[in-house]
């Protein structure tokens, strides 16, 4: 659940349809009475705040929330005015995840709405992965073959231990770009064609192991 904390009307509710749209279960809420109301209901896997609220303000909610030990864990992205340096600044020293300055995209809304849920949520990750004789010690930032050394740029190896770590599980370009380059790349996925191919050059037969799913992207087959 996403709360969104905005008192403006519609940008309120633009920004609710539009995560609805994308597949988040996500509320509109107006002032900091509701907020906490809700909060009562349900805790929220993350909260965007508007720093410019009736009564309580944003920067008052969000001291709150990471002072409460039961709140403060939940990721906050700031909602700042153009040019409100002092805010961010402030924002940021409180504890926020991120910020987001009006007016904002939409799309560009959502990839960061996804990507901190993606750092905020990520499970541990383990430390090797093999697959036979392909070794990758994401420790040591080392790949082999056959005990011999493959030489891979940063975005190889992080595509490799990516679809590795989600073995049989498939990914599209648009997931790999977002989990890979972050959502302010703006090279297109045709970059992710690119480097799965040299990525199965480099493998030698194991790059067979990196399937095509026609339709859908990428995955790790065993």
């Amino acid at each position: 659940m996403i709360y969104y904390v905005e008192d403006d009307n519609n940008i309120r509710d633009l920004v609710v349809y539009t995560l609805h749209q994308s597949g988040f279960e996500v509320q509109g809420l107006k002032n900091a009475t509701e907020f906490y109301a809700a909060c009562k209901e349900c805790t929220p896997d993350l909260v965007l705040l508007d720093i410019m609220l009736p009564g309580s303000d944003g920067l008052t909610i969000l001291k709150e929330l990471k002072t409460n030990k039961k709140t403060a864990e939940i990721p906050i992205i700031m909602v700042t005015a153009k040019g409100a340096e002092y805010d961010k600044v402030i924002g940021l020293d409180a504890g926020a995840d991120d910020y987001i300055t009006k007016p904002f995209g939409m799309m560009e809304l959502v990839s960061r709405v996804k990507a901190l849920l993606r750092r905020t949520t990520a499970k541990p990750s383990a430390e090797i992965l093999k697959e036979g004789d392909l070794v990758v010690d994401r420790q040591k930032h080392l790949v082999t073959v056959n005990d011999e050394k493959i030489t891979l740029t940063l975005k190889e190896f992080e595509l490799l231990s990516l679809l590795m770590e989600n073995q049989g599980t498939a990914f599209t370009r648009e997931h790999i770009l977002e989990a890979i380059w972050d959502y302010s790349y703006e090279g297109g996925t045709r970059t992710v064609d690119v480097h799965i191919t040299t990525l199965r050059q480099k493998l030698g037969d194991y790059g067979r192991f990196i399937e095509t799913i026609r339709g859908v992207g990428y995955r790790f087959g065993g």
